[in-house]
């Protein structure tokens, strides 16, 4: 049995303004309804081709612990562990962390470790690779899985190969791990055939890749082992401990232990595959007609060439007129419009707008919550009105506001509303007003979702301004918990 981890802690910058930090490119339907952590973890479940998966392991943040286990469930998927991590570390630390978890009940348990946010087109022949992985892992070695490259791509790191592969997708030795090329040199890998792109997908014994730490980055072992022995569980997670985490190496799986291993094997994979680390990237995969444009959503191009234009807003059309070589993705509140050649520099961009302190740089218009998500509508001086979208048996928490008194009007289903000692039902077209200061709860008691609009008045309308009393979520204090 394989035990997937599924790595799903990383922002997605490059993908903004649809990725941002509180909603990156992994929990976002970019190719088709499911989110690309779904579609991952669906072609890492059940049996199929052959292999039998376990339950997934799943590395991610607090803010997105609740987001997890919704689009697990939504695609009926039980998750093994959800590992939370105190910060971001990076990949060496998490990978780490996951083969000490899993390795208490089996060392010899077999991972794959894959990022949460790739696209993989044909799932048999990803299945066949990981089973032409296996043997290479039953003989101790650390796999990783290189693909094909299909042009001179820039933006990804190389496997240099010590020979070129047969053809039928066996292990192939590694030679060293090259950084990302210019352009000139990524044609001469492309040519040479014995270069293959890095997937950053490992599969490994958990005892082997332990050991591979032990022996290249012996200075992760004390704070992530600490971090692991003291983590506590919470409502269903396990909180990695905070304390000896933070001490561990900001660094790469690659970085730390890849690189420096001699018992690598890569084994070939041709069947279709993006990380989608760029708008580029998003623009090849959707598969643009005949003259090379892609549309997504309220969009339309009018005599325009080598054209990706998305609108991800359901208020908003999109029109592009003589286009070439451009992208243009729009959301309610940012657009982006840039030479396609430039893919790679969005993320700059949202550097810029991060030193300007500029809201659209990190935070999605959409705010999920645990017990469902809400959006700005209109925000003015003293005033701010919010869609809210309430799960059906879902419970905001007990709380109370010391800057702002709230407005709620019922639009659709029906909401239990605590309002100090007073509890009542507020039906359809109904409304309840929520004087500042004064405890109160919202909960839907139906079995449908319950919309409501919000409209805030104060003199201070920020996500921080809540105290809370009762969570079932137990979120603590703060916008999130």
């Amino acid at each position: 049995m394989i035990i997937p981890v599924i790595l799903c802690g990383g922002s997605g910058t490059r993908l903004w303004p649809l990725s941002r930090q509180s909603y990156p490119k992994q929990f976002v339907p970019l190719m088709g309804e499911r989110t690309l952590f779904q579609a991952s973890a669906l072609r890492l479940s059940g049996k199929v081709g052959g292999l039998d998966f376990a339950p997934p392991v799943v590395l991610t943040n607090s803010d997105f612990r609740f987001i997890v286990t919704e689009q697990l469930a939504g695609v009926g998927i039980d998750s093994g562990a959800i590992l939370i991590e105190p910060e971001g570390r990076n990949t060496g630390p998490a990978v780490l962390a996951a083969a000490l978890h899993v390795a208490r009940t089996d060392p010899e348990a077999v991972m794959l470790v894959a990022p949460s946010d790739h696209v993989v087109t044909d799932l048999g022949a990803f299945h066949a690779a990981i089973a032409q992985g296996l043997s290479a892992v039953a003989d101790g070695k650390l796999v990783t899985f290189g693909i094909a490259p299909t042009h001179p791509e820039t933006a990804y790191g190389y496997l240099e190969l010590a020979e070129r592969p047969d053809g039928n997708g066996a292990p192939v030795a590694l030679s060293r791990f090259v950084e990302k090329p210019d352009a000139a040199r990524a044609a001469e890998m492309l040519a040479a055939g014995t270069y293959l792109w890095n997937a950053g997908i490992f599969l490994v014994k958990a005892a082997d890749i332990i050991a591979a730490f032990q022996t290249h980055a012996p200075d992760l072992i004390a704070p992530v082992s600490a971090a692991v022995e003291a983590a506590e569980p919470d409502l269903g997670f396990l909180r990695l401990a905070a304390e000896p985490w933070a001490d561990a190496e900001n660094i790469s799986v690659d970085y730390a232990v890849m690189e420096r291993a001699g018992n690598l094997a890569v084994v070939p994979f041709s069947g279709g595959w993006s990380d989608l680390g760029g708008w580029d990237a998003v623009w090849r995969e959707a598969g643009p007609d005949a003259r090379g444009v892609s549309l997504s959503g309220n969009a339309t191009a009018i005599d325009c060439d080598n054209a990706l234009i998305r609108s991800e807003s359901d208020r908003l059309e999109v029109v592009g007129i003589g286009l070439n070589n451009i992208m243009a993705i729009a959301m309610n509140d940012a657009v982006l419009v840039a030479d396609m050649s430039r893919a790679q520099d969005v993320k700059q961009a949202v550097s810029v707008l991060k030193g300007r302190n500029v809201a659209q740089a990190t935070t999605f218009p959409v705010d999920h919550r645990p017990w469902g998500w809400f959006e700005s509508l209109v925000i003015g001086e003293r005033f701010q009105v919010k869609r809210i979208h309430v799960h059906p048996g879902a419970t905001l928490s007990l709380q109370s506001h010391v800057h702002r008194s709230e407005h709620w009007i019922v639009v659709s289903g029906t909401a239990k509303v605590t309002v100090d000692d007073e509890v009542k039902l507020v039906a359809e077209n109904e409304s309840v007003y929520i004087p500042l200061g004064a405890r109160h709860r919202m909960e839907n008691p139906g079995k449908v979702p319950m919309v409501l609009i919000e409209v805030q008045t104060g003199s201070y309308l920020g996500e921080d301004d809540i105290v809370r009393y009762e969570d079932v979520y137990a979120r603590g204090q703060g916008a999130k918990g």
